[in-house]
């Protein structure tokens, strides 16, 4: 009777292939409750498991814990995930229901193989609430259509995306004006002048007005100190307001080894890094500017007429304009305009698709990626892990604006960098808010 009640408070979770593609331990995070995966899942798994993106890797390491975890058992047959706190898991073959997702929806299709694994469970398991979870938002729909419970994988999922994207800059008025002066002067002041006893955010950046004036600050977290920031160029890029001033300083701050961007379509993120990146050339072996390439319609690039530069090409022509429109800042005779070119010519400076750089040592190396709100949180882990000596990365994206299915504002790898990163005296993060593109763009941005 005790077992009864037990299993009766157990959930039942049925995993789709976008939940194990994205996170290959997610089996292992749903506490006490069981996990099912429908065969359909591991022949899905199957066609992913070659390969060298990340989503292959997940597949991979899918399959190896499954094997691990089943051991000598059979894996149709309920199987404990390990651990007194762990429910258990099996998998589940394609059942016989009434109701079939298929002819319901008027096509055989694996998600409706999945649906009806979920419909199985919930006829069968009457006792249980049966929860089918995808981060496929279609297929929650259509689950719900057939009153099976849906919920996508919460598990990393950022709560407060607002907040977090307004960490690291922070306003303050009503300050001193002889506070000010002083920063005016001699360029700092100790912190305990303007924050008294408030927490202090390492390589965080304040903006300080008195009834006279105003001055922009960044808290260095070495010296206990707030020091003036002043707008200064970089390769001739000027920022245009606050934001983008202590951008270019987190960007060219040899102390902070790691920069996250957030930013609307043109407010200059990917132009101020660049940028950035070229003042600094003469410190670093190479600079790399990489951006994940995601397919129209989300098909492969494989599927596309012409060679690989030719399919690449669109992708990469975004990042070619930035440095055009840097290069375009000095006549073609000038020695700055010629630097760029030879950056290039002799792969210094090198723009390529993120998959192309991964494999690659990071060592002595300014790293912009591009778009990286597209991105799963493992996804940015590997690229940070992958960090030798001397080497800055700077991430750059919108995490409103998500190219990829699976993913949201909530579950992206920059949102995700920015909650576990905020405060780590390496890095730093600004958010870009005014469009500088020009006054059209800022229409579009604000009133379409």
């Amino acid at each position: 009777m005790p077992r009864a009640k037990a299993d009766k408070d157990r959930k039942i979770f049925v995993l789709d292939t976008s939940v194990i593609l994205y996170a290959h331990n997610s089996i292992m995070n749903f506490a006490e409750h069981d996990v099912v995966i429908p065969i359909t899942v591991l022949e899905e798994l199957d066609q992913f498991k070659k390969g060298n993106d990340t989503k292959n890797f997940e597949a991979r390491e899918f399959i190896r814990l499954l094997d691990k975890l089943s051991k000598d058992n059979m894996i149709h047959e309920w199987t404990p995930l390990n651990g007194k706190t762990k429910g258990n898991f099996r998998v589940l073959m394609n059942p016989e229901n009434k109701l079939n997702a298929n002819e319901i929806f008027g096509e055989e299709k694996n998600d409706h193989k999945i649906l009806n694994a979920a419909l199985y469970l919930k006829e069968n398991e009457k006792n249980r609430k049966v929860i089918l979870v995808s981060k496929d938002i279609n297929l929650r729909l259509k689950a719900k259509s057939l009153e099976i419970l849906a919920e996508d994988y919460e598990t990393g999922k950022i709560k407060n995306i607002n907040e977090l994207e307004n960490t690291g800059k922070y306003f303050m008025d009503d300050v001193d004006p002889e506070t000010i002066n002083k920063l005016y002067e001699q360029g700092y002041v100790e912190a305990k002048a303007v924050l008294g006893t408030r927490k202090r955010k390492a390589n965080a950046y304040y903006i300080l007005k008195s009834d006279k004036n105003s001055v922009l600050t960044f808290y260095n977290p070495e010296d206990n100190v707030l020091e003036r920031v002043d707008k200064k160029l970089a390769y001739n890029i000027k920022p245009k307001n606050a934001e983008q001033t202590f951008a270019l300083h987190a960007i060219t701050n040899p102390n902070i080894r790691l920069v996250s961007i957030q930013g609307v379509a043109g407010t200059g993120k990917t132009l101020l890094a660049l940028a950035g990146a070229l003042e600094q050339r003469r410190d670093y072996k190479q600079i790399f500017l990489a951006r994940p390439i995601v397919p129209l319609s989300n098909k492969d690039i494989g599927y596309l007429p012409g060679d690989i530069k030719s399919k690449l090409n669109p992708y990469m022509e975004p990042l070619w304009d930035n440095l055009k429109f840097i290069q375009n800042q000095y006549k073609e005779t000038d020695k700055e305009y010629q630097k760029i070119t030879e950056l290039v010519n002799q792969e210094k400076l090198v723009i390529q698709p993120l998959a192309y750089i991964r494999g690659r040592s990071l060592s002595n190396i300014f790293f912009i990626v591009d778009e990286a709100q597209n991105l799963t949180p493992h996804e940015i882990k590997t690229i940070i892990s992958r960090a030798g000596e001397n080497t800055k990365i700077v991430f750059t994206g919108d995490v409103h604006q998500i190219d990829t299915p699976y993913l949201d504002s909530q579950s992206n790898g920059l949102s995700y960098l920015i909650d576990r990163v905020k405060d780590h005296p390496l890095y730093a993060h600004i958010k870009l808010e005014k469009g500088e593109r020009s006054e059209l763009a800022n229409l579009a941005n604000e009133l379409l």
